[in-house]
């Protein structure tokens, strides 16, 4: 039975990662369990600048989900690749996925460059829905013509496959997943969080203190499934599927509809130990539904 697969070159022992923010920098569970047994891991966003993040309160409970609006707090690029990498790479012998954040292209530019000369690094994750401080606060992701711009920035000074992480608060996906592939994405990770709120009703106020804040969890997994299955359609370069997964049904769900891997969010702050149970209960699915080979599922939906 074959689990294996691979993102531009770069084998995964599994399709399974745990997504962008919900898993630290790997070390933080490497003690708990052995992470290699996960197909890659994409590190916790980063942007130039070491950041504490947004005010407290940060997090607010949903009916299947929850609302963050963490701020990418996060000890800077030199930090990620002079600490947290080597350390990481000497317990994780899978793809490590940097996470690369900014607010004006020079960061991303800057960043992305560092990331790609660190040697641990297999994969640069671009994420493109923070907000362009030159450009009146509106996300990057939001724009095809900014999304085409970053792109090709990381592009121009990485060595690495770039992937770049997609924004579902747009009208049109497609678009957007198109610009960065002809702007020389190796491959898309979709979706992101969706813009959510929640109010404190007895204190009529918003619950977190940016008011506003991303809704993830199982809740928006539909919605990712439609999205993933869209660009996956539209576009001739890998995916990685992320948005409410919680279970190994779950990961042949989005391969079925596009995703050459699957990241798992939320669920990982539910359960820190989801990822290894979801790649443990993989083949006896696989096996149920007469999959001997998870790379013939991908896309026939």
């Amino acid at each position: 039975m074959v689990t294996e697969v691979n993102l531009c070159g770069v084998r995964l022992a599994n399709p399974v990662v745990p997504a962008s923010g919900t898993f630290g920098f790997g070390l933080e569970m490497a003690g708990e369990y052995d992470i290699n047994v996960l197909g890659g891991i994409s590190l916790k966003g980063t942007t130039r600048e070491a950041r504490f993040g947004n005010e407290c309160p940060r997090i607010a409970e949903c009916p299947d989900g929850m609302i963050n609006s963490v701020g990418l707090q996060n000890p800077g690029i030199d930090v990620l690749t002079s600490q947290k990498l080597p350390a990481l790479r000497k317990v994780y012998s899978g793809a490590i996925i940097a996470n690369i954040s900014g607010f004006a292209p020079d960061e991303y530019r800057e960043c992305c460059a560092k990331a790609s000369a660190a040697p641990e690094v297999d994969i640069i994750e671009v994420n493109i829905s923070c907000p362009n401080v030159h450009g009146g606060g509106l996300a990057f992701g939001t724009s095809a013509k900014a999304a085409a711009e970053i792109t090709a920035i990381a592009k121009e000074v990485s060595d690495k496959p770039v992937f770049i992480k997609l924004s579902p608060n747009v009208t049109d996906i497609v678009e957007i997943a198109r610009a960065c592939e002809d702007a020389g994405a190796d491959g898309l990770t979709l979706i992101n969080t969706l813009l959510g709120m929640r109010i404190d009703i007895a204190r009529r106020r918003p619950v977190v203190a940016n008011r506003y804040g991303g809704f993830s969890g199982r809740a928006v997994f539909p919605v990712a499934l439609r999205m993933v299955n869209q660009v996956a359609h539209a576009c001739h370069i890998p995916v990685m599927g992320c948005g409410g997964v919680a279970s190994a049904e779950d990961v042949i769900e989005m391969m079925m509809a596009g995703a050459t891997a699957v990241q798992v969010g939320a669920e990982n702050l539910r359960n820190p130990y989801v990822c290894k149970q979801i790649i443990e209960d993989l083949p006896g699915v696989m096996e149920r539904l007469h999959i001997d080979d998870i790379n013939e599922i991908i896309a026939t939906v």
